[in-house]
């Protein structure tokens, strides 16, 4: 009978356990605590205290508070109080020990000796980084690099000229396990969060995870560098441009990289923030380079692990990277190499029509009732803004410009010249999520969607079962 009635405790705990469990899991994604709720809670508990029930009325002047100046003051007073008698009483008992020390005899000598021999070996370890450049001036540096074409003008481009929308079918396509791609508009949220608030705050940069590293990938035509652009204009960062066809026959040898290296980051951490862009980044860790590639694109393989080691949570610099095919690569190199990848997909139809609306009204076009954006937005599936926008440069010239009031555009007119480029077919879009599932974020990305997968399994036969006990 006692194992009976074990038997039955244990089960009963089991399902107990099993419930606690489907609990926790109806709760969904827990998002970690974020480091800024507590500075906005202590702004806000010192107005609540201070200001918040304080009448102003008779204070035009905004005249000082004498009392709150006062509480200030004692608080600064006490702490340098209590340093100098924290420095008494240290000297208190240092002589207290020597007294002490004294009796026993000379056994304080010989723990001096093997302590200063210790003091000697961390200091050889703590080694700081050689100045390569420590006669010269940081105006001197950025004067040679602009000389070079390292450092390139930035043309203005916002934010919000990268148009995209929203996909709204993501949902009901994860409800059928099928995972939606990302659109232009969670491309857009990432790089502001990823790039342009942490390059732009230094408290948020040093607070936010740090990124030192990120790379931009896509079909040609998506926009990545008017991202990297865009993310130098947003947050006023310097354009240093280490793409292996510019850095060609400058700087040549290993010392000559180093010197190149050493010069830009000696630049970008004294006048932060800093951009380094690398385009094309998948030729750096290429299995094989063709003959015809005279750039040398390897020389920084080795270079770029130890300079994202000597980056700090201090420096606001950021390297990003930019390429259109990366399955080219090595996938641990270049992962190893960039922490973050951000995929640009083709746009969908919600952000082809805000993109095509936006492209006509931007190059001194009308939308009117003869242009049919949604049929435009439909037909033209596959193509990216970059051939959108060469269509619309192509038909909207001056003469076309100047005849809108009489002859009104028409969808056809911009249909004609993105005839002649090759859209982004289906299995290119496939080629670049079976590469993205090889990465180590695509296949956290991806355990995670078949843990959802497997959750819902068990809960729909954990229903079936129980409505089976029902009818019986």
């Amino acid at each position: 009978k006692k194992g009976k009635k074990e038997k039955e405790k244990k089960k009963k705990d089991k399902k107990g356990k099993k419930k606690g469990k489907g609990e926790e899991e109806d709760e969904g994604i827990v998002m970690a605590p974020s480091k800024f709720v507590p500075t906005i809670k202590e702004g806000f508990t010192s107005y609540a205290g201070v200001w918040q029930h304080r009448d102003e009325t008779n204070n035009f002047m905004q005249k000082h508070d004498s009392e709150i100046v006062k509480e200030q003051k004692r608080v600064e007073i006490e702490k340098e109080v209590r340093l100098q008698v924290d420095e008494l009483m240290r000297e208190e008992l240092k002589n207290l020990k020597l007294a002490v020390d004294r009796d026993k005899g000379g056994k304080k000598k010989k723990g001096k000796k093997k302590k200063g021999k210790k003091k000697g070996k961390k200091g050889k370890k703590g080694k700081k980084e050689k100045d390569l450049t420590p006669d010269r001036t940081i105006e001197s540096l950025y004067e040679e690099l602009v000389q070079e074409g390292v450092i390139v003008r930035c043309p203005k481009i916002q934010l919000s000229d990268y148009v995209g929308e929203y996909s709204y079918l993501a949902t009901t396509l994860r409800q059928n396990n099928i995972e939606p791609m990302p659109s232009l508009a969670d491309v857009k949220r990432v790089i502001t969060e990823h790039c342009i608030l942490p390059l732009s705050c230094q408290a948020v940069h040093e607070q936010a995870p740090f990124i030192k590293s990120l790379m931009i990938t896509g079909p040609r035509g998506v926009g990545k560098k008017m991202l990297v652009h865009a993310v130098c204009t947003e947050t006023g960062s310097i354009l240093f441009d280490l793409t292996p066809s510019n850095i060609a026959n400058r700087y040549p040898g290993k010392a000559g990289l180093n010197m190149l290296l050493h010069m830009v980051f000696k630049v970008a951490r004294h006048w932060p923030p800093g951009v380094v862009h690398i385009g094309d980044c998948e030729r750096t860790w290429v299995k094989k380079i063709p003959k015809t590639d005279k750039a040398d694109p390897k020389r920084v393989k080795k270079a770029l692990p130890k300079i994202l080691k000597t980056m700090k949570a201090e420096d606001r610099v950021m390297i990003i990277g930019t390429t259109k095919s990366p399955f080219d690569a090595e996938v641990k190199g270049l992962c190893a190499t960039y922490q973050r990848i951000i995929m640009i997909p083709r746009p969908d139809y919600a952000s082809r029509y805000v993109v095509w609306r936006n492209l006509v009204l931007r190059n001194g076009g009308r939308i009117t009732d003869m242009l049919d954006v949604s049929c435009l937005a439909k037909v033209t599936d596959g193509y990216t803004p970059g051939h959108m926008n060469t269509a619309v440069q192509q038909v909207l010239s001056e003469r076309r410009i100047a005849q809108l009031h009489k002859r009104p555009l028409v969808a056809s007119e911009l249909i004609a010249p993105l005839s002649k480029i090759d859209p982004i077919y289906h299995e290119e879009e496939e080629e670049y999520k079976k590469w993205y599932g090889k990465t180590p974020l695509g296949k956290k990305r991806a355990k995670a969607a078949k843990g959802d997968d497997d959750d819902g399994g068990k809960k729909g036969k954990g229903k079936g079962k129980g409505k089976k006990g029902k009818k019986k």
